[in-house]
């Protein structure tokens, strides 16, 4: 089967992965692990542990067990002034896990026969890790991702609070792959902490995998508010390097007007417009189609149809 290696986290990363899993693809899942927001950045804290939110969000996403295993483990407690409230129950197990393998990653494996899932869902690094906004001004700085997600218009670089190890395993699944995507999600805040690991740019150099994007379908406010599907590229290949993305897939379909003014006026959020003419001169290949669907009014990535954009491209090996 063909190797595909995705960089993510969060929301956007798990709808694309549900899709995913129902190729016949073999699917390596990187998720950055600097939230330090919600029961994530508790846990993350008080036990001095990596971000698990956004790996147990992945692992529900590529199960192949019975809904209510699934149900169970997204159950989150509320129940104001004690310890559980908040907490879901797949973070609590992945605590506990790290405990007993020694790593987030030999967690996330043993979570993974649990919930029989097919492929490797690695985190990017096993160690406590927080990203940093360097100011424009010199004595500026903005620590955590919360933070830096509010005030990306401020910052001028991100990196980490201090260098990261990179497993192996993930460096050879880079190089290996047939294919590189960047999921959908926070352009700063689930993307780019990737692309400020050295080790991460250094194998995306030496990889022959084409690099594809597959871009957002709504903005999110204080980190791209306003951008459209070039803006995002023009980040990625910014914090890329010698690599550039190849290829993007986009929506081009229409989305309900009502819907959209429903998102700007609740939730600050514009959709995100594909603009082929800023895109072309960028060299990166548009694979275009309707890939959106509207749940619970929600936007969201038609997770099937996406999947089979991506894995027909791999197949007829277009790029």
């Amino acid at each position: 089967m063909k190797k595909v290696i995705v960089l993510g986290g969060g929301t956007g990363l798990s709808c694309l992965l549900s899709g995913l899993k129902l190729f016949p693809v073999e699917v390596t899942a990187v998720i950055a692990v600097s939230d330090n927001g919600s029961s994530t950045g508790v846990l993350k804290e008080e036990y001095g542990i990596p971000a698990v939110g956004d790996v147990g969000k992945v692992l529900l996403s590529m199960a192949n067990v019975d809904e209510d295993f699934v149900r169970l483990l997204s159950y989150r407690f509320h129940k104001g002034g004690t310890s559980l409230d908040n907490h879901p129950v797949r973070n609590i197990l992945l605590t506990a896990l790290i405990d007993q393998k020694g790593s987030l990653t030999e967690a996330a494996r043993y979570m993974g026969k649990l919930l029989k899932v097919r492929g490797a869902v690695l985190p990017l690094t096993e160690e406590k890790v927080e990203l940093v906004g360097k100011g424009y001004l010199s004595d500026e700085e903005f620590y955590g991702q919360v933070d830096v997600s509010k005030n990306i218009r401020y910052i001028s670089t991100l990196s980490y609070d201090h260098d990261i190890r990179i497993s192996e395993e993930i460096l050879e699944r880079i190089t290996d792959s047939d294919l590189i995507i960047f999921s959908p999600g926070s352009l700063y805040t689930s993307i780019l902490p990737h692309l400020i690991a050295k080790d991460i740019v250094a194998a995306l150099e030496k990889a022959k995998a084409p690099i594809m994007y597959v871009s957002n379908l709504v903005s999110q406010p204080g980190e791209t508010a306003g951008y459209n599907v070039s803006d995002h590229l023009q980040i990625l290949n910014k914090y890329l390097g010698k690599r550039k993305v190849d290829l993007v897939v986009s929506n081009h379909a229409e989305i309900d007007e009502k819907v959209a003014a429903k998102y700007l006026q609740t939730e600050n959020k514009t959709l995100v417009r594909l603009d082929r003419e800023k895109i072309e001169p960028m060299g990166a290949k548009i694979i275009e189609d309707d890939i959106f669907s509207i749940e619970n009014g929600k936007i969201r990535h038609d997770a099937m149809k996406t999947a089979f954009l991506i894995f027909s491209c791999l197949m007829r090996s277009e790029y």
